[in-house]
């Protein structure tokens, strides 16, 4: 599962319409399953392969969920014989099976984009893209079309995921990449930050203990440290494996420990660090 991030402007939709062969690049390459896009009969093969769920849903309102479902199914050449078992297999997981005679018109914005993840998926694609799946949902719709994603996850199956929502991000991909016009940094969500700071533990003392800094500076691993009242912050190259020595070291000193951990950097604060030295 790999989420491209980025500003408004950045480039993240355009990419997308390009992987998914609806306009064509304007120089470079892109392969998709092996496929080099740029030809009308390449375009027809990576369609096959792949789901879109487009920023705007863009369904037949006046067809019911079950008819959306049938037609995109037909169209992308599903088997008829295996369409119904398609569309109730599809509804029953995104909980609107009861509402499959509805017209889609009726639907609240989040029962769209359930039907509109499920027309992504009804041909069962090995290649998914999502463009924002979540935007503009409630709490509830978005934690439901977040745990389906997720679900989906488990399966063999490849997802390309456009998202403003770094926490959506970090708990969904393997990997992000983040777009500033051109590709500024990429990697799993819990390294971005490793490759921009050092890692760090704060620890606090029940009261404020005299101790010299270079006292713990010359425990092995340990590059800075900064003592606030009874807040001791410390660099270090891993603080699962120097916190134990640390704490050791500071009980050996009179102090006792109330709290000792790592203090860890989100993919947000990556994130903005990236878009902000890039100008």
């Amino acid at each position: 599962m790999f989420g491209l991030l980025g500003p408004n402007g950045a480039g993240k939709t355009t990419t997308v319409r390009v992987l998914c062969c609806l306009i064509g690049p304007s120089s470079g390459s892109a392969y998709i399953d092996g496929i080099e896009i740029g030809t009308d009969e390449a375009g027809s093969m990576i369609r096959s392969r792949i789901g879109l769920l487009p920023e705007n849903p863009g369904l037949y309102e006046n067809l019911t969920a079950s008819q959306n479902l049938r037609f995109y199914a037909e169209i992308n050449s599903v088997p008829r014989s295996k369409i119904d078992d398609r569309i109730k297999e599809l509804l029953v997981m995104l909980d609107i099976w009861d509402d499959r005679n509805r017209q889609v018109g009726t639907f609240s914005k989040g029962m769209k984009q359930k039907i509109a993840i499920a027309r992504a998926l009804v041909h069962d694609p090995k290649i998914l893209f999502l463009d924002e799946p979540t935007a503009g949902l409630d709490p509830l719709a978005s934690k439901v079309v977040r745990d389906f994603i997720e679900e989906l996850s488990k399966e063999q199956r490849t997802f390309f995921i456009n998202t403003h929502n770094l926490p959506e991000a970090e708990r969904l991909c393997d990997r992000v990449g983040i777009l500033k016009r051109k590709l500024i940094a990429i990697g799993p969500p819990g390294e971005l930050a490793s490759k921009l700071w050092r890692r760090r533990c704060l620890v606090k003392t029940s009261e404020p203990i005299a101790i010299d800094a270079n006292d713990l500076k010359s425990i092995q691993g340990i590059y800075s440290v900064k003592m606030e009242g009874n807040e001791i912050t410390i660099e270090t190259d891993d603080p699962d494996l120097r916190l134990p020595a640390i704490i050791a070291r500071l009980v050996a000193r009179g102090a006792q420990i109330s709290f000792a951990g790592e203090i860890k950097k989100s993919l947000e604060d990556a994130y903005l660090e990236y878009v902000g030295a890039s100008g």
